[in-house]
Parts: structure tokens; sequence; C-alpha cells
């Protein structure tokens, strides 16, 4: 039988992502300026020149402490391994926010290890639990960075970067299962 605590953290494993999917789509829905072949996702929070920076980088901060929360508490007993990763990669997605694009060098030093975490959790998860979704998003993750490092398509960074947020969907996954009480 799960504890209501638990099913409370479960659903920062819920909320967490959901807010990432919100805080992009409102950003999209309020930066006409944005183009797919041209920018990057960052682009909507770079706080000089962006009107959706406070929306974007909010966002980004919010969910990875919700994240941040889920991996230090429920998901570390269910995933151990798998938390420490998410775990580091939630603390990388509120860099991002904090160092938005206005810091230059510094933004791409925390965005790149986000993303690199966040694939290597994909990983340690499909070896850990034996998961097949976590498998297959690692892998279409890894092809749209392929497709978009060999320039096989005219699409610009923001769309490899937008795929790779896809992994957070076996994260709520694994967040309802926790909170159904089911073992995954």
């Amino acid at each position: 039988m799960i504890k209501m605590e638990e099913r409370v953290y479960a659903l920062f494993g819920v909320f967490g992502p959901l807010l990432v999917y919100v805080s992009i789509i409102l950003s999209l829905i309020f930066s006409p300026w944005f183009n797919w072949e041209t920018n990057a996702l960052s682009d909507m929070g770079y706080s000089v020149t962006s009107s959706t920076a406070l929306i974007f980088n909010l966002g980004l901060l919010l969910a990875g402490f919700l994240l941040l929360l889920y991996s230090l508490t429920v998901f570390k007993k269910y995933a151990k391994y798998s938390s420490y990763c998410l775990l580091i990669s939630s603390f990388f997605v509120q860099l991002i926010a904090v160092f938005n694009e206005t810091y230059g060098q510094i933004h791409y030093a925390v965005a790149i290890p986000h993303f690199l975490m966040l694939s290597l959790t994909s990983i340690v998860y499909s070896i850990e639990k034996r998961s097949t979704f976590a498998l297959v998003t690692f892998l279409v993750v890894m092809f749209s960075w392929l497709i978009y490092a060999l320039n096989v398509l005219n699409i610009g960074i923001a769309v490899p970067e937008i795929i790779s947020k896809f992994v957070v969907a076996w994260i709520m996954f694994s967040a309802i299962q926790i909170f159904r009480g089911k073992e995954f």
C-alpha cells in the first residue's frame, strides 16, 4: 500500500514535466517571431529581448524543482540509479532558467549537460527497470540529434531540443504508476 505522502511526491513527477510542456507551449503561442529553422528553445527565455522570458524561465525553474523533489523522494525508492541521474538533470534545467542566454557561454555550459543527463537518465532507467518505453524515447531523441547534426533536414536546433523533452513522457508514466501503487 502506497502512503499518501508518496502519492503527493509522485504527482510532482507528473506536474513537473507538464509544467515544462505548458511553459514551452505558452512561450511559443506568445512568440510569433519564433522560427523552428533558426531559433533555439532558449531564445524564448532570453531576458533581454523575449517577452516570454518570464513564462519560459519560471516554467523551467519550477519544473526542475518539482522533478528534483520527485527524484529525491519517491522515485529514488523505485528506481534508485535513475533517480540520481534525474536529480542532476533537474538541477541543470533549473540552471538553464537562471543562466538564460543573457549569460552567453554559461548558458551553454549548463544546457548541454542537461540534455546529456536527460538522455543518460533514459538509458539508466531502461536498464534498471527494463523499460522499453524509456529505451525507445532515448533512441528517438538520439535519432533527432543525429538528423540535426548531419543536416539531413533543414531543421533548427529547437527541433531536437523539443523532441528531447519527450523523454519526460516515461518519467510521467513512472510517476503515475507510483501514484497508482503499481510496480513498474
